[in-house]
This record gives C-alpha cells, sequence and structure tokens, in this order.
C-alpha cells in the first residue's frame, strides 16, 4: 500500500507499505513485505531488501543498502560523503548494512561502513567504523559491549 500522501516515483510490491509524506526516487530498489514509516526519503542509488522495517524520519542517501530483515530505527541518520560541501557532489561512499542488523532510534551512521549480520546498534549511538556480525555496539562513537 503506498499512501496518497507520498511521492513514491519507484516500482513498489504490492506487499510492501509506504506511509504518508515519504519520497521514494525513481530508481531505488524496495523489496518484498517492507514497512516505510512517514516522513522518509529514500534516494535512487538504494537498494533495501525483503521484510525491512525503516521507522519515521530516515533518509536513506544513495549508496546505503540495507539487506532483508534489517530494522532501522526513528531518526537514524545515515551519511554518504566523508567530506562533505556543499555543491560538490560525487563522493559517496557505500554503507553496506547486513541481513538482520538493528539500529536503534536516533543513531548516526557513517559512511563507508558495514554492520554485520544480526548485529544491533543501541539507541543514539554513532557508528563510525565496521561492526561485526553478532555484537552489540553502544554510545559515542559506538563500541563493543557483547556477543548476542
Amino acid at each position: 500500500m503506498i499512501h496518497t500522501l507520498t511521492d513514491c516515483q519507484a516500482p513498489i510490491p504490492q506487499s510492501t507499505n509506504v506511509w504518508q509524506f515519504c519520497v521514494v526516487l525513481p530508481q531505488a530498489q524496495i523489496g518484498e513485505n517492507c514497512n516505510i514509516c512517514s516522513h522518509c526519503l529514500i534516494e535512487n542509488d538504494v537498494k533495501i531488501g525483503n521484510n525491512v522495517t525503516i521507522k519515521s524520519g530516515v533518509q536513506v542517501w544513495d549508496g546505503i543498502t540495507l539487506e532483508d530483515n534489517v530494522f532501522v530505527g526513528a531518526n537514524v541518520a545515515f551519511t554518504n560523503d566523508k567530506y562533505p560541501r556543499s555543491k560538490e557532489y560525487g563522493n559517496a561512499l557505500p554503507t553496506l548494512i547486513k541481513r538482520g542488523a538493528t539500529i536503534g532510534a536516533g543513531c548516526t551512521v557513517l559512511c563507508g561502513i558495514t554492520i554485520g549480520e544480526n548485529a544491533m546498534i543501541g539507541a543514539g549511538s554513532v557508528v563510525t567504523k565496521d561492526v561485526p556480525a553478532g555484537e552489540l555496539w553502544v554510545g559515542t562513537p559506538a563500541k563493543f559491549v557483547r556477543k548476542i
């Protein structure tokens, strides 16, 4: 279901929900059974797998891949340029969120990193480097807490 108050320019599977006030650019790839909550932006060079939940207020910029079963909490801030400058484009670094990972609300995820399968990032954390599979990381900057 695509809410009538959404600007959805990409093909969306019938099993996926896109709620009000979202913008989905035409080349974004979005999988089956996803839930994209209100006030989200999804750019063109984005891949979203199946069974992904993106809570309200998230922008998914060019170069970001969310594999199957990923959860992205409300107001997560992704980046895609390590050295951003106004009106200078083309420096996007890819970011990969692997299958089953969870990113808590209010996190910041810097570009060019990988969050491993089934990893969990605690709410409000700032992720500055790769997170291995099956680990819980929290804090600013995010650090290893324990295996999960």
